[in-house]
């Protein structure tokens, strides 16, 4: 059979292609979140509108989608934020129309996962949601016929040609690739699409990929579109309070695995403060009872300390809490994929990098290579540095300036001559990081784009099926993840430790599984590893609080059987191991005290506690009032503010942001009885020190009725947040 070639093609001649090679039934995936060529399936999607007799289906996870709003006020508080932060970043035309309920007959899309909550009422996607375990899409995709690939690229033009990496989606690609190669090798049809933008940065590992893998390349400039970015979250006292407790339990010289969100920000500014700012951080465990609480396990799995050695980042995501984690000195532990020097490494035998005299000796007696070393361990210890450059390895023999030497290492003086002459003097090609996707805010790309590339290939990005779980490299990934701290977010717990995190009773699908059971497996699997599951201990809904630890629940994505630590802002629950009586009495401990006497009643009610067990005074002032008191005076330093890694919004607008949500809040609440009354009191014209406010929302002279309704609703927001 004869080679297929790469073609370079326009958007519109790679939809005449699909549509010439796949007639009327196409099926086309696309990675999760931001590598999507947005132009491209927008373009196949039209042409699938305005011919009804094309069946697409698309499979895909995470499109993202630009905020939109539903009332005057909230159109003037977002209209200008959403033109500024995602100007010139193209919308997904499918989502646009989804929302207006538009979307064709013939047009299918499953996602596997979603942003919380986009599409709760969408009775389209809850129906062709399609339940996988991350690890396993391209597996389910597969299994349902999808046979194009379509993704975004970032180029790098050097002086040994073009470059192609699959940057911010290694995650699902790189096996869909591996999978397309032996299906075409196989006689079945299928199609990789590769569509370049020099706006992706170039990321390294195994991310890095030939222009031979795809059967097409569009690399047109006008098609250089901004990335779609996502703002920085703010973080609330709960969620620092969560990043706080998860602090204590990451061991220096481990691994860790966060993700994206509020949560996430927490954490990484919790490790940050331990770090560079370490008497403060002691000080708030001593402060809040964290240290007097939970010193025994602290000791055990964490510390306190600053981080001599740092961490290792294994995660499914890289965020941006990583980078800021790397600039502040926290991310440094650096592993090399391979497994002898990583156990050398580990074992304090490999210092700083420097390779000693004697390390072939060293791993000959720890039967990490054979005597006779092979061109395959050759080659490996070569590219981590073990070996000069300018060694090369023919026919059983080390050859070195023209001197050869036996790679049989048996003898004493063979042995020594190769370790003087041939042995090289550092390590190098470590990596801090390795992640399978990411997306983030505006600076968090411009960081990685400004990186030197020296310095950017720390960060390596690899498949889904590397980063999310230890088969097929058991032994080294054990070395390079130990004393692994694998932060997940799940929605609710139940009294017995079993975890809610993608969908709800009923069926409704909130989000999905995507990688965390991955994460919790790989705790289970790895002997030093432990799962940090965090939960925050209420919600409101309806205006209403409601706790999110709760006795039993109908739907759960982790099973009891696989508990292991669950934090909340009120504290750490170690329940890997104990007996239901015991989870059930460390579950209560961290639940908000509104909800605990409740919750012990239901126990009682099922005779999974004895009757007269009583919760410890101690855990009996779970409230957001103390906890707001404990982070009190370290606020009043500036530590631990909304925003602790800055903001895409002014600071106008953040206390718009403010001020709309105490009103959104009240009118939830009880408190809505009183707004006629209060709307009635409010003044004519805009106190003076509104007027900023009131000019960012265009609502200073209101012109027409719907703008005077937006006016007195931004006066009666103000005057519930108690602005005047």
């Amino acid at each position: 059979m004869e080679e297929r070639k790469t073609k370079f093609l326009s958007v519109e001649q790679c939809v005449d292609l699909m549509v010439q090679e796949f007639g009327n039934d196409i099926k086309i995936g696309m990675p999760l979140g931001l590598g999507k060529p947005a132009l491209l399936i927008n373009a196949l999607y039209q042409r699938a509108k305005k011919n009804p007799q094309i069946n697409l289906t698309i499979f895909t996870a995470l499109s993202l989608e630009k905020p939109v709003w539903s009332s005057d006020l909230e159109r003037r508080f977002l209209e200008p934020f959403v033109a500024r932060t995602w100007k010139d970043v193209p919308d997904l035309d499918y989502l646009m129309d989804l929302r207006k309920g538009q979307v064709p007959d013939n047009v299918t899309i499953h996602e596997i996962f979603c942003k919380a909550g986009s599409y709760r009422k969408e009775p389209k996607m809850q129906q062709n949601y399609q339940c996988s375990n991350y690890t396993h899409t391209v597996r389910d995709c597969d299994g349902n016929d999808n046979r194009i690939l379509a993704q975004m690229l970032a180029k790098l033009d050097g002086p040994d040609g073009v470059r192609y990496s699959t940057s911010c989606n290694a995650d699902t690609t790189l096996e869909t690739l591996r999978l397309y190669r032996e299906a075409k090798k196989n006689g079945k049809k299928c199609m990789n699409i590769g569509m370049v933008n020099t706006q992706l940065p170039f990321m390294y590992g195994d991310a890095e990929v030939t222009a031979d893998e795809y059967d097409v390349i569009i690399d047109d400039p006008q098609t250089y579109n901004p990335l779609f970015v996502t703002p920085r979250l703010p973080v609330s006292v709960a969620d620092f309070m969560i990043g706080t407790h998860i602090s204590t339990l990451i061991k220096d010289g481990g691994t860790l695995q966060i993700g994206i969100g509020a949560l996430g920000d927490a954490i990484a500014y919790g490790l940050n403060v331990r770090h560079n700012k370490n008497e403060i951080y002691n000080q708030l465990i001593k402060d809040s009872g964290i240290g007097a609480t939970y010193g025994p396990l602290i000791d055990a799995l964490g510390g306190t300390g600053t981080f001599a050695q740092g961490l290792y980042g294994s995660t499914e995501m890289l965020v941006d809490g990583f980078l800021q984690l790397y600039k502040n000195g926290v991310i440094k532990r650096k592993v090399y994929h391979n497994a002898a020097i990583q156990r050398l490494v580990n074992d304090g035998k490999i210092k700083e990098e420097r390779i000693p005299a004697d390390i072939l000796q060293q791993m000959i007696e720890a039967e990490l290579i054979n005597p006779y070393l092979t061109r395959k361990d050759f080659e490996s210890l070569q590219k981590y540095g073990v070996f000069k450059d300018d060694v090369t390895y023919d026919n059983g023999h080390l050859v070195k300036d023209g001197r050869r030497f036996s790679a049989l290492l048996t003898d004493p003086k063979n042995l020594e001559a190769v370790n003087e002459i041939c042995l090289g003097d550092r390590l190098k090609k470590g990596v801090v990081l390795t992640g399978a996707f990411f997306i983030g805010p505006t600076d968090f790309y411009e960081d990685l784009r400004k990186m030197p590339e020296v310095e950017r290939q720390k960060f390596e990005m690899t498949g889904v099926d590397v980063a999310n779980q230890l088969y097929g490299g058991e032994v080294l990934r054990s070395l390079e993840r130990k004393d692994g701290r694998f932060c997940n977010t799940g929605m609710k717990a139940t009294l017995l430790g079993a975890i809610v995190s993608d969908g709800l009773e009923d069926g409704t699908v909130i989000s999905g599984v995507g990688g965390q059971y991955n994460f919790v497996s790989m705790a289970h699997a790895l002997p030093d590893a432990r799962l940090l599951m965090m939960i925050k201990s209420t919600r409101l809904e309806g205006g209403k609080t409601l706790s999110n630890i709760v006795y039993n629940y109908g739907h759960v994505t982790i099973p009891r059987h696989l508990r292991d630590i669950v934090v909340t802002e009120y504290g750490i629950a170690d329940i890997r191991g104990k007996c239901d009586q015991d989870i059930i009495k460390a579950m209560l401990n961290v639940a908000d005290s509104r909800f605990q006497e409740e919750l012990l009643a239901e126990a009682k009610k099922y005779k999974k506690i004895p009757e007269d067990y009583q919760i410890p005074e101690q855990f009996r002032q779970n409230t957001p009032e103390r906890l707001a008191e404990i982070l009190k005076p370290f606020k009043a330093q500036g530590l631990f503010q909304d925003f602790p890694c800055g903001s895409a919004f002014t600071d106008v607008e953040l206390m718009l942001a403010y001020a709309l949500r105490v009103m959104k809040t009240k009118a939830a609440g009880p408190g809505a009885a009183e707004i006629p009354a209060i709307m009635q009191s409010l003044p004519a014209e805009v106190p003076a020190n509104l007027k900023p406010f009131f000019e960012r929302m265009d609502l200073n002279n209101p012109a027409t009725p719907e703008a005077l309704q937006s006016n007195k609703m931004l006066m009666l927001a103000f005057r519930m947040a108690g602005f005047f």
